[in-house]
């Protein structure tokens, strides 16, 4: 195996918290023999079926979502899910909400069950309702508030979510009031509420 070859591996995993898929390291030139040799003497590690991690890559934030983001891959091996709810919440810095599990969105016709400690949400997202995020994607705050205005949040919760995010200049108040007509009522009275008070 070419230096070339570790290089490219390499700058694929970088760009995912140091994890990579069983195609990736296929097209970087690594064979599913060469694959399970890495993975046999312990320089690659098998989180999930499919999904490899540099030994030695240096543990951070993005870890847990960079793995469920190829966890959630498809047959063409194009990740699915998107960070999102709560998990997104905290991901902005919006609220001290710590949510136990991890909210993630995905398609709706998407079959995989979700790892313990996560929650799917399944809806069509536009590409303007995410950004890149270092290895995974995560709704954007707009969305991340739309999303919560109409989930179990407190009201209080939300409230400081909208005031943060409006002040930080991350959404503009009336966008949001109107990308809320599409919401539920009870959905759309809430953060009309959070708007009013922010």
């Amino acid at each position: 195996m070419t230096q070339q070859h570790r290089r490219q591996l390499f700058e694929v995993a970088d760009g995912q918290a140091g994890y990579f898929s069983a195609k990736q390291a296929e097209a970087a030139g690594f064979s599913r023999r060469l694959q399970h040799h890495y993975a046999r003497i312990g320089e690659w590690l098998r989180p999930e079926r499919g999904v490899y991690r540099l030994r030695d890559y240096p543990e951070g934030r993005a870890d847990q979502f960079a793995r469920l983001t190829l966890w959630s891959r498809d047959l063409h091996d194009q990740p699915q899910a998107v960070v999102s709810h709560d998990t997104a919440l905290r991901h902005h810095d919006l609220s001290d909400h710590d949510p136990s599990r991890v909210h993630l969105t995905v398609p709706p016709g998407f079959r995989k069950a979700p790892p313990r400690g996560v929650v799917l949400h399944r809806a069509h997202l536009a590409p303007q309702d995410t950004q890149p995020a270092g290895g995974y994607r995560v709704t954007t705050p707009a969305r991340t508030l739309l999303d919560l205005a109409d989930s179990p949040l407190s009201p209080e919760h939300l409230h400081r979510a909208v005031q943060e995010a409006s002040a930080r200049g991350l959404i503009r108040p009336r966008r949001l009031l109107a990308a809320a007509q599409d919401l539920p009522p009870a959905a759309r009275r809430r953060l009309l509420n959070a708007l009013e008070a922010s």
